[in-house]
């Protein structure tokens, strides 16, 4: 029984290494752009069929499917904010939500028009593959999945703490008017955030495209799952995406072997409201001490 357990929540955390990836984009585009984007789901969906079709068509591996992913959905994340979005960034918050919402609603509407409504899944040997780690016996695909993800995570906060162009973006999320004032280009920086931000949530969505059958209506679950991932580990922090990514993953896989798997989003969003009663910034809110 204590190895079934162990193998659950190691695969809990790999998982969830994941699902910190996808709060990650979330919190670069809020923290740079200051609005919140609920089609952050339907992004992840995109990359999800990015890499269902790299795989099936090309036959590659889900890591070479999330760089694919992740350079169209930067392309498309960078245009989108260039050509619509910052149309609405002086508006107020309850215009740019409906905006939002209606980015989710054409994609998930391009996606059942073009891939239609029936779930699609990555078969091939890697599907069923396991790796031994002492006594734990792993799914390969989650694996990949979390490796490629902490990859990434760790990609970008060298860049935002390291780069040039990360530094101003920083600079713009922590005082947008000083940046302003001393001559950044706020909007080419916001452009590039919801770049990396739907780069973040197509490379996600293709590294777990062999974990998840693919269909059009994922979008709204994966963004619950970001918005709780944020919330809990505390908006606006990298650290604190990887630790609310961990802990979403954690307790879906204690719901799972222990109650019900169709309970396990129910158990995320109780983990939501203990963190919100005890510390309503998060865990790395900015009131952590």
């Amino acid at each position: 029984m204590l190895l079934s357990w162990l193998n659950i929540l190691a695969g809990g955390v790999l998982i969830g290494i994941v699902y910190a990836l996808i709060g990650s984009g979330l919190t670069i585009m809020f923290g740079v752009m200051r609005v919140v984007n609920f089609a952050h789901g339907e992004m992840v969906v995109a990359g999800m069929y990015m890499g269902y079709f790299a795989h099936s068509l090309l036959g590659l591996p889900a890591p070479l499917a999330a760089i694919i992913a992740a350079v169209v959905m930067f392309a498309f994340g960078y245009l989108l904010q260039r050509l619509l979005v910052e149309k609405f960034m002086a508006r107020p918050q309850h215009i740019q939500f409906i905006l939002f919402i209606g980015i989710a609603l054409v994609i998930t509407g391009l996606h059942l028009a073009i891939f239609g409504p029936d779930a699609h899944a990555v078969d091939g040997p890697i599907t069923f593959a396991t790796i031994s780690l002492g006594p734990l016996s792993l799914d390969l695909v989650r694996v990949q999945a979390a490796g490629g993800a902490a990859v990434l995570i760790l990609s970008l906060v060298l860049f935002l703490r390291l780069a040039p162009l990360g530094q101003a973006m920083r600079a713009a999320a922590d005082n947008r008017t000083g940046s302003l004032v001393i001559g950044l280009n706020v909007p080419r920086i916001c452009a590039l955030a919801s770049g990396i931000g739907a780069a973040c949530a197509g490379a996600a969505g293709a590294l777990i495209s062999p974990v998840f059958d693919t269909e059009p209506y994922l979008g709204l679950e994966f963004t619950l799952i970001a918005f709780v991932t944020v919330i809990v580990g505390g908006l606006g922090s990298l650290a604190g995406a990887l630790v609310g990514g961990v802990l979403i993953g954690l307790a879906e896989a204690s719901a799972a072997l222990a109650i019900d798997p169709q309970l396990k989003t129910a158990f995320s969003y109780g983990l939501l409201l203990l963190v919100l009663l005890l510390r309503p910034r998060g865990l790395f809110g900015a009131d952590a001490g």
